[in-house]
């Protein structure tokens, strides 16, 4: 699947503008102002894809880590916002490439992780919410902004006829690779609505579990803090 991601890179964060009609800004925009980054803490930002979401939380001086499993992205991110980009980079933001139900971190690593739109594209979404747990510290949070399933049933039949009918043609207009964003929306129409992602982040370990509707439930933020002495364990395999 990386090799999808790696042929649409240099322009997923322009096309995704245009499908989302300029809401994926505003999704990272309220993502942002979740996690709430501080100077001094360490963030992960998993599925960052290009950085597009890490350049905002590096603008608290936040020390902040973008991974992703594409080296594609990575590669572009990189290019954009790394050492060798113009006026140096962003001194206080890496790249990595990372398997999410394998992370190379150490456990307790991150003030704060965060995942957008990338857990229903990982095989094992549960080994990742998982993994997400372990490299956090005790106390630290997690922030997933992820497609959902609207409440409305007449606006969910809406949003299922342009996801179905209008935006495989305009990603075929716009896009590099249309084939790429007919499996995006078939990924968002498999996905579990808001509960069951809740729970399944509270079956990982995760506590304080709550989320909020983003566009009428287009896009759900979810929430929860690791257990600050330890106590809850997964209760997933």
């Amino acid at each position: 699947m990386s090799g999808m991601f790696d042929q649409v890179a240099a322009g997923y964060d322009r096309t995704n503008t245009v499908l989302s009609m300029g809401n994926d800004r505003f999704w990272r925009a309220a993502t942002t102002r979740a996690i709430h980054p501080q100077r001094g803490q360490r963030i992960l930002d998993l599925a960052a894809g290009t950085g597009a979401s890490s350049v905002a939380l590096a603008g608290s001086g936040a020390e902040v880590v973008a991974a992703d499993f594409s080296p594609g992205m990575i590669a572009e991110g990189e290019r954009r916002h790394g050492p060798k980009a113009s006026g140096g980079g962003i001194r206080n933001l890496s790249f990595v490439q990372a398997d999410a139900t394998a992370l190379p971190f150490g456990d307790d690593e991150f003030d704060t992780v965060t995942m957008s739109f990338g857990l229903r594209n990982v095989n094992e979404p549960k080994k990742a919410l998982r993994e997400l747990l372990r490299v956090t510290k005790p106390g630290g949070r997690l922030v997933i902004c992820e497609f959902s399933q609207p409440p409305s049933k007449t606006f969910n039949g809406l949003y299922r006829f342009y996801n179905d009918r209008v935006l495989p043609v305009v990603a075929k207009t716009v896009s590099s690779n249309a084939e790429a964003y007919d499996y995006l929306n078939e990924s968002i129409r498999d996905w579990p609505d808001q509960r069951t992602l809740a729970a399944w982040i509270r079956e990982a370990g995760w506590t304080d579990v709550a989320h909020r509707n983003l566009s009428m439930g287009i896009v759900a933020l979810h929430r929860g803090t690791k257990p600050a002495d330890g106590a809850k364990k997964p209760t997933g395999r």
